[in-house]
């Protein structure tokens, strides 16, 4: 977590390290992947974009299959539960796309299991 009066590191962008990392997660999966091939050394930036990579986008195709973007696809009368099931998944992608992105902003490696492990790797 960033403290008061501690000097973040500008990246290979001309931005402040903790703005850069937030935007990791900006775009979801697109963001990460044009920060990950972007910011070649900074450590912390790869990291960041790596696990925005590897969260959503099989988030993102998951959500597609089982029933779109907040269930826009019709299944008929027999499967409308997905399109509940639709509106919980995308509330809780949401809710993890936003604590990343603050927890990116305040410096936290914010390791998530499994992703952030192999985040770390790629990094």
């Amino acid at each position: 977590m960033i403290k008061s009066g501690e000097h973040l590191t500008k990246t290979a962008l001309g931005l402040e390290e903790n703005i850069e990392a937030a935007l990791c997660y900006l775009g979801f999966w697109v963001t990460g992947l044009i920060f990950y091939f972007v910011e070649d050394k900074n450590k912390a930036i790869r990291f960041h974009a790596a696990q925005s990579v590897l969260v959503f986008l099989p988030l993102w195709i998951l959500g597609w299959i089982f029933g779109g973007f907040f269930g826009i696809f019709n299944y008929g009368p027999g499967l409308i539960f997905l399109g509940w099931i639709s509106w919980v998944f995308w509330a809780l992608v949401l809710i993890l796309w936003f604590v990343l992105m603050f927890k990116a902003y305040q410096m936290e490696k914010f390791k998530l299991p499994i992703v952030g492990d192999l985040a770390e790797k790629y990094a």
